[in-house]
């Protein structure tokens, strides 16, 4: 099951060489050269001391000299096509992961982005691939030299001298014995490395996204802690890994000095018996280092590629991660009005987390979600609903009464688990989905803003809107005023994340840009909790008059901002526990009755005009 496993992984990493399968092919066939040429340079130089030197021939000595430089320019540039070629093939090779990730990402369903962390994600984009770069060219050029080096040299010794040659081919197997041992345990601690990466990521991540938060609070000890505590894990991990692999070069060092001395002292012995030439004793020293530096270069290679191996695994799984929605076989593209109809719905979050996820990655991804139901169980209960197009509902609950899963099922950000969910009169499964959500347009409860004008960013919307749209949108939205008052008024730039306006200014600017799509259905995720009363009042006032066709979902903690809503869904515990009007539940439901006297009681809600930030 691993070595299938294993296949697939590699499968998947290798699909992706494509145009740079040219450049993976030349630099082996270069490596190749490279080492013919350096295994005849040291035959020659045996020539030369036993042909030339000892006889005192200086014409050989010359020519054979001659060729010798010859074989070395050609080595020379046989290396350097190899590096060119191989450094393109590796580049090539990790930007066409990049983007397959990135690609595929863009596909990914809700139910797929709960299985993977932001920082996860981060680390695979980055530390992996660069991991799979450098361990891809170092297999097309070393992976390749190395053992053809080795067996190259060990055969050439054999020619000249199989019972010298003999002590190199034992010091290999006593030596790639004790290696082997070495890699195995420090193999280890390499594959938990990578899962403290994405701690440490998720550590920088947060830290730099709620930097306003962590100075409000002075908690930058604290955050200083935890991000010496993450990047410490890694420390530890490396330290133990290469105190293992110091014990390399010493054993390496021993072997070969072995292996000069004992070959140093028969071949003396041998030289004397005249049963072997001081050049071809010459020839076997060069050949001893080929052999050992070559096994000592595979060791290398074997730790590079088995630390990639963990990174290899972690990039195929989100190439190979599949949307757990998809189009039918013959898609609706149309989509008749705004009618929304719930039958006998249950739902639930599935779950399933990436193996090599930590306890801590763990811990990420359910905190990102802030979930209290355990995956599997069912969040919405026997839901039915029955919305007429262009009505205007608002909805209400306590925190964790599944508001948001209602409404996610209507855009089909998520499948339901049993029972069934129209728009038009159409089952939302057998729309295109691109369709369907240019048709459903959502302002979620996290607000987000992206780096850019005003103008870009409500063009988020709609790509093609003019000005004059923008401005349309906008003053539906109650935000014209405000963006009147900046310098630069519609072309303002919006820093990362809108940090430079207020959190009302952001949800007025991300429901017009919700607006610029001209949907059917509006849903507003608790997207004026922000704004004052007054302001609200405006933008609900605006949305009857300018939108009457669209229908609009308006989930609210203010019963302020839905009582005059045509209908008002009261949701608890996953279930819709009353639907009516204002006047009707202030009479038949207790939980919006107890709601309502809680938050007029004490004269009103507590925002006033101007209050927005």
């Amino acid at each position: 099951m691993t070595n299938r496993k294993g296949t697939g992984v590699i499968k998947t990493i290798l699909g992706q060489v494509k145009e740079f399968k040219k450049d993976s092919l030349i630099t082996p066939v270069c490596m190749i050269l490279e080492v013919i040429m350096e295994m005849l340079i040291p035959l020659l130089m045996a020539a030369i001391i036993d042909n030339g030197v000892e006889r005192g021939d200086m014409n050989y000595i010359y020519r054979t000299g001659a060729v010798m430089m010859l074989l070395a320019i050609l080595g020379l540039m046989a290396g350097m096509l190899g590096a060119k070629y191989g450094a393109s093939a590796s580049t090539g090779l990790a930007r066409n992961l990049r983007a397959a990730m990135f690609d595929n990402i863009q596909t990914f369903s809700f139910a797929n982005i709960d299985k993977f962390s932001t920082a996860g994600l981060v680390t695979r984009l980055t530390t992996d691939i660069t991991n799979i770069q450098n361990a891809y060219q170092m297999i097309l050029r070393m992976c390749v030299r190395a053992p053809i080096s080795m067996i190259t040299a060990m055969i050439m010794a054999f020619l000249i001298n199989a019972k010298l040659a003999s002590i190199y081919l034992i010091a290999v197997i006593a030596l790639g014995f004790c290696l082997f041992l070495i890699m195995r345990k420090a193999m280890r601690y390499f594959q938990q490395i990578f899962p403290k990466y994405d701690d440490l990521n998720a550590s920088v991540q947060e830290n730099v996204s709620a930097i306003r938060v962590v100075k409000a609070y002075v908690r930058e000890d604290y955050e200083n802690e935890k991000f010496t505590r993450a990047s410490g894990n890694i420390y530890q991990m490396f330290t133990k890994a290469e105190k293992i692999l110091t014990w390399n070069a010493p054993l390496m060092q021993a072997t070969v000095y072995s292996c000069i001395l004992t070959i140093s002292w028969l071949g003396a012995k041998m030289i004397i018996n005249n049963a072997l030439t001081t050049g071809q004793l010459m020839s076997l020293m060069t050949y001893c280092m080929n052999i050992l530096m070559s096994l000592m270069m595979l060791s290398m290679i074997f730790v590079m590629v088995t630390m990639s191996m963990a990174s290899a695994e972690r990039i195929a799984e989100v190439i190979n991660e599949r949307s757990t929605l998809s189009n039918p076989s013959h898609p609706i593209t149309k989509v008749p009005d705004g009618r929304i109809t719930f039958e006998h719905v249950d739902f639930s979050y599935v779950k399933p987390l990436p193996q090599a996820a930590s306890s801590e990655e763990k811990a990420v991804i359910d905190g990102e979600k802030g979930r209290e139901k355990e995956a599997g169980e069912l969040v919405l209960k026997d839901i039915n609903l029955d919305i007429h197009a262009g009505e205007t509902i608002g909805i209400i609950g306590g925190t964790g009464s599944a508001k948001s899963s209602l409404v996610n099922l209507i855009s089909r950000l998520y499948d339901v688990t049993a029972g069934s969910v129209s728009v038009g009169g159409i089952n939302v499964k057998d729309y295109d989905m691109e369709e369907l959500r240019n048709q459903v347009s959502v302002v979620l409860q996290k607000n987000v803003l992206f780096s850019g004008t005003i103008l870009e960013n409500l063009r988020w919307g709609d790509k093609n809107a003019t000005k004059e749209d923008c401005i349309r949108v906008c003053k539906m939205a109650c935000a014209h005023e405000f963006i009147e008052q900046f310098p630069e008024q519609y072309d303002t730039y919006i820093e990362q994340g809108g940090n430079n306006v207020s959190g009302g200014q952001k949800q007025r600017l991300c429901i017009a840009r919700a607006l610029l799509k001209k949907p059917k259905i509006l849903i507003l995720d608790d997207s004026t909790s922000a704004v004052d009363t007054a302001t609200d009042s405006r933008i609900r006032k605006a949305f009857a008059t300018e939108i009457p066709d669209t229908t609009k979902l308006i989930i609210a903690q203010r019963v302020s901002s839905v009582q005059n809503a045509d209908r008002i869904i009261v949701m608890d515990n996953g279930r819709v526990t009353d639907f009516g009007t204002h006047e009707e539940l202030l009479k038949n439901s207790e939980i919006y009755r107890d709601v309502y006297e809680s938050q007029t009681g004490g004269g009103g809600d507590f925002d006033q005009p101007g209050g927005d930030r």
